[in-house]
């Protein structure tokens, strides 16, 4: 696949709901150009399959991202989010797991969705969404197409959300970046 033509694509959604697809130019210095689309069961092949570089998510840049994710909510009066370490373990192994497969999904290899890998890493949730992006972005621009993006969006401003995760990995051509995110609350709180 030349990468000069691969299109960087973007997906989000609700378990059990319609995920959201946008499609960007990979020109960093450009405004980021979406397109969205409606899915039950989005699966794009974003690059080869291959060993993926797979990272922890460091406690700072979970902070970081949460922070400028609660700007986003506190201009619409909803509450911070507060990084969660086993959000972030959860979202880092999905963005490996997708990296590793080269294609972007809200269910992985070995689980169904986004509400399965949260429990599997202690957390008990009483919602769950997550975000989830596969291209040539950074921290900020991942997070700047999603605020831009109405299905992505949504999650970020689930009212009910109270804990945040993100993590990342690089596909085999050591270019495309697999982003997640996830959004959620626990049980009795």
């Amino acid at each position: 696949m030349d990468m000069n033509k691969l299109i960087s694509l973007v997906a989000a959604g609700l378990v059990l709901a319609i995920p959201a697809v946008m499609q960007a130019q990979p020109a960093v210095r450009q405004p980021l150009k979406i397109r969205q689309v409606t899915g039950d069961n989005i699966q794009v092949q974003a690059a080869a399959a291959g060993p993926a570089q797979c990272f922890a998510t460091p406690t700072a840049e979970n902070k970081a991202a949460a922070q400028a994710t609660s700007a986003r909510r506190a201009a619409s009066g909803l509450r911070s989010l507060r990084p969660d370490p086993k959000l972030a373990a959860a979202a880092a192994r999905h963005a490996c797991d997708m990296a590793t497969r080269g294609r972007m999904a809200h269910s992985g290899s070995h689980t169904k969705g986004p509400t399965q890998r949260v429990k599997g890493e202690g957390y008990k949730p009483s919602i769950t969404a997550e975000n989830i992006a596969a291209g040539p972005f950074s921290l900020e621009q991942v997070l700047g197409a999603w605020n831009d993006s109405n299905g992505h969006l949504h999650n970020i401003m689930l009212p009910q959300a109270t804990d945040f995760g993100i993590g990342r990995a690089v596909a085999a051509d050591g270019r495309t970046v697999f982003w997640a995110a996830l959004y959620a609350a626990p049980r009795g709180r």
